[in-house]
């Protein structure tokens, strides 16, 4: 149950994310419900999670997976693209999440 939790957290976390830029500056309602809620819902399944597994572990693969799938709704939602550095940057944050569940004494198993 708690890898279920924590990709409904992630999932949640990136639409509340994605959402801001739309919300420009909290002054477009349906945006601001999306942040509001899809944060509120994020940080609830995330308090869940964490009766389970340890803080370190889940903020690290949920921030890890947030960034690149935020980078992804913005590739496709506003067009951004990310340059060189910033891909690479996003490779090694992947990198050490994978380093953590391989070969960390906390991972998740």
């Amino acid at each position: 149950m708690a890898w279920l939790y924590l990709a409904l957290a992630v999932v949640a976390e990136v639409v509340a994310t994605s959402a801001l830029k739309a919300a420009d500056g909290f002054t477009r309602p349906v945006p601001v419900v999306l942040v509001v809620v899809g944060y509120g819902l994020a940080f609830w399944l995330l308090s869940l999670l964490l009766r389970e597994l340890p803080v370190g572990i889940v903020y690290a693969i949920w921030s890890g997976l947030g960034i690149v799938l935020v980078t992804l709704a913005a590739i496709f939602l506003y067009g951004q693209r990310p340059d060189m550095p910033a891909l690479i940057g996003m490779g090694l944050i992947v990198a050490g999440v994978v380093v953590i569940q391989l070969f960390s004494e906390m991972h998740v198993s």
